[in-house]
């Protein structure tokens, strides 16, 4: 470690890129490319752990808050242990070691009325919204908090898309075109589970990403061994202004489940790297015959650039249309890691000695002993 020098010294650094360790910048750094992504190391967070009087667990979303040098991260719990919330962390890490996780915080997410978030057995129809929060993104104008919720297709109740304060009250929510609001009758709109669970703001703030996990009814059937689905991102203004969509390819699930067993393939979260380039988090979950499962997790980048705007397809079946691109970054088997877990966020945090940036994983463990909390950290070689 160097010895500290001025703030003066440490910009100068900062806009020189030169890579002083002891003024390392908090800025995320927003490379337009990535070639690969060489692996750091892991952290986990104990199975039940209690904070503040809450139950951690279901982390589904994760970003890096660089004015207060704080990690957030999403629960995905319906209100059922504790109400809708969000944490914060600290992260320990360098180039060479991810040493350790450390909560800061908790804030309860509000709706817009001022009241907690409801479970699903208090929830009254009509009244609010049963959460289901699978990502989040810290505002790079002001650092409050933008979160997305997948609705429930059972309940009605339609994805959404918010805008809060950082102590979680709530400040509006994207207007949203009809396409996205659920059918009971599951003949059109997201699918039950399958809606937003990711989004994110282009580098300059100005407007913002939200992917599908998987098709909607309209679209075609799920992914199979088979064959893969188109699953729908898109793009926005901050104030809900569409600006685009395109279709990307989701992967054949790579696996057959046990007779009778579940297995799924979906977009589990994005992340720009600018106005037409995206990091994508494709996870697959497959149940053995024995009901344990195998989770396989690929980052693909894509470029909007070339594909098809699909806004105006009422259906993308029969449709003609150029998909987005996809390459591969990443296979996380690669890494054969002892467990290999539900892993949902992805966002760039500070930049690494050496000036390259940081990109961390989370995984969502379902509030399930048999899974994990787990954090994965990456340089990010452009």
């Amino acid at each position: 470690m160097k010895p500290a020098i001025s703030t003066l010294a440490c910009a100068l650094a900062t806009l020189a890129a030169l890579a002083f360790s002891g003024c390392a910048p908090l800025a995320p750094r927003h490379a337009d490319t990535v070639s690969q992504l060489r692996f750091i190391g892991e952290q986990r967070l104990p199975w039940h752990q209690h904070y503040q009087g809450t139950l951690v667990g279901g982390l589904s979303g994760i970003d890096y808050d660089a004015a207060n040098d704080e990690w957030v991260m999403i629960s995905d719990d319906r209100s059922q242990y504790n109400p809708a919330r969000y944490y914060r962390a600290k992260l320990a890490f360098d180039r060479h070691a991810f040493t350790s996780v450390r909560l800061t915080g908790v804030h309860t997410l509000l709706q817009p009325d001022g009241s907690t978030y409801p479970s699903k057995a208090a929830y009254q129809p009509g009244v609010g919204a049963v959460p289901d929060l699978e990502s989040m993104r810290v505002d790079p104008r002001d650092a409050s908090i933008w979160y997305a919720s997948e609705g429930d297709v059972r309940l009605g109740l339609d994805p959404f898309v918010r805008h809060a304060t950082r102590d979680g009250r709530y400040l509006a929510t994207l207007p949203l075109p009809p396409m996205f609001s659920v059918t009971t009758q599951r003949i059109s709109g997201p699918r039950n589970n399958q809606a937003f669970e990711g989004i994110s703001f282009t580098p300059d703030g100005n407007t913002l990403w939200v992917s599908l996990e998987g098709p909607m009814y309209q679209d075609g059937p799920e992914p199979d061994p088979q064959h893969g689905a188109p699953a729908r991102i898109t793009h926005f203004t901050r104030e809900g202004k569409m600006l685009g969509q395109y279709v990307y390819p989701l992967d054949p699930i790579p696996a057959r489940p046990g007779p009778g067993k579940a297995a799924d393939n979906g977009i589990s979260e994005i992340l720009a790297l600018s106005g037409s380039k995206l990091l994508v988090l494709e996870r697959a979950g497959v149940q053995a015959a024995d009901g344990s499962y195998r989770t396989f997790v690929r980052i693909y980048a894509v470029d909007s650039v070339d594909a098809t705007d699909v806004r105006q397809l009422a259906t993308l079946k029969d449709a003609s249309f150029t998909p987005l691109h996809k390459r591969l970054v990443l296979d996380l088997d690669s890494l054969k890691l002892p467990q290999l877990d539900n892993l949902e966020g992805m966002a760039f945090g500070p930049r690494l000695d050496g000036g390259h940036a940081s990109l961390v994983l989370v995984s969502d463990d379902n509030f399930n002993q048999a899974e994990v909390t787990q954090f994965l950290l990456f340089e990010v070689i452009p």
